[in-house]
């Protein structure tokens, strides 16, 4: 669907190794150096869903195909990257163009592995980085409203709008504001304005405290601070080892959560990034179940059934007539189609149904 999350932090945080094992493969080159990265690597990545695999175990089908998210792991920032300073410019435009950020933040000491700035400090570090996305948005916004001003001279009406919004904007950032705590963020201006601008610090923020093994079970000093800086920019955070993550890569299910469980934690950090991410970027998934292929769909929340026919093919839409909807747990609870159908579950909708996430259906269309 054209979303990504894009992996941010200051260089040697544990970006790549936790897109090494994202990606569950060995693609993202890790070393313990700063600036290992520099084109950003990317790739698709599944979403877990054990929903699919009951459906299959009812269905039998030759194949599963879940959901996928898109995950960029862009190269380290450091202080100047707005002004260039560490290819700084170049890795901030590929930041650009992701929806959501999942800030990588080192929370953990070990004298083997090199920190850019020298030491261990999660809060300077976040805001080393966050100050440079607000630098980058003044200057994105300066130039918005040199153009601007060119265009309201000559008398354009949409023009003279948007400069409105733009120097409140302008003066807003100035203030060391991020753009997300804007007061008019659902104007037609702004909107206007991040549609072309894609403002670094209007992305929601996902922080990703990377821990030692000690960490995992019970929070240190180091992810106490980065979880109450969190809190107060209502911003989630999600705990992982990115060492022990891509050491799991080829472990069966079983032995994962056998280590995992060892280590004090019940689930996976990967499994609660993509879950969040999918989350944040504001998607969810139906399924269909057949013999061939049990799959789940990925739509937006709040998607209309002739939208969400559309994912699979655009005649869906076109030619769409009803929806065939039953719900996961009435599909789990009756053993499938029929017996669903038996109990009265299955229920025929038309083109204003908004679709629930797990809904079991099939399309009526006639192109």
């Amino acid at each position: 669907m054209g979303l990504s999350i894009g992996l941010v932090g200051l260089p040697n945080v544990g970006k790549s190794t936790t897109f090494n094992a994202l990606t569950k493969a060995q693609n993202a080159e890790s070393q313990n150096y700063p600036f290992c990265t520099i084109e950003p690597n990317k790739a698709v990545v599944p979403v877990p869903d054990k929903r699919l695999d009951e459906l299959a175990k009812i269905v039998n089908p030759k194949r599963i195909q879940y959901s996928t998210l898109d995950f960029v792991d862009i190269a380290g920032l450091v202080k100047g990257a707005s002004k260039g300073e560490g290819l700084g410019n170049k890795f901030l435009s590929n930041i650009r163009e992701t929806e959501v950020i999942l800030h990588i933040v080192r929370c953990f000491d070990d004298d083997n592995i090199t920190h850019v700035e020298g030491s261990i400090d999660p809060l300077r570090d976040i805001e080393i980085i966050e100050q440079e996305l607000l630098f980058a948005d003044m200057d994105a916004i300066e130039k918005r409203v040199e153009m601007l001003n060119k265009k309201a001279r000559g008398n354009d009406k949409i023009a003279k709008a948007q400069l409105v919004v733009a120097e409140e904007l302008l003066n807003h950032i100035a203030d060391e504001q991020p753009v997300y705590t804007f007061d008019k963020l659902d104007s037609d201006e702004f909107i206007a304005i991040n549609k072309d601008l894609r403002l670094l610090t209007s992305k929601e923020i996902i922080y990703a405290v990377n821990v030692d093994e000690d960490g995992l079970s019970e929070d240190n000093n180091y992810v106490k601070v980065v979880r109450e800086y969190a809190k107060n920019r209502n911003s989630e955070v999600i705990k992982l080892c990115a060492r022990v993550e891509e050491e799991m890569v080829d472990f069966e299910d079983e032995d994962k959560m056998e280590m995992l469980n060892d280590l004090g934690v019940t689930e996976s950090g990967l499994d609660q990034i993509i879950h969040k991410g999918f989350d944040k970027l504001g998607l969810m998934s139906y399924f269909t179940a057949g013999v061939q292929e049990v799959r789940a769909w990925t739509i937006h929340k709040n998607t209309t059934a002739p939208k969400a026919a559309a994912v699979i093919h655009n005649d869906f839409e076109k030619g769409f007539i009803r929806a065939e909807v039953i719900a996961y747990n009435d599909f789990i609870e009756f053993g499938g189609d029929n017996g669903a159908k038996d109990a009265g579950k299955n229920r025929l909708e038309g083109k204003e149904y908004i679709v629930q996430d797990g809904d079991v259906m099939h399309f009526r269309f006639n192109v």
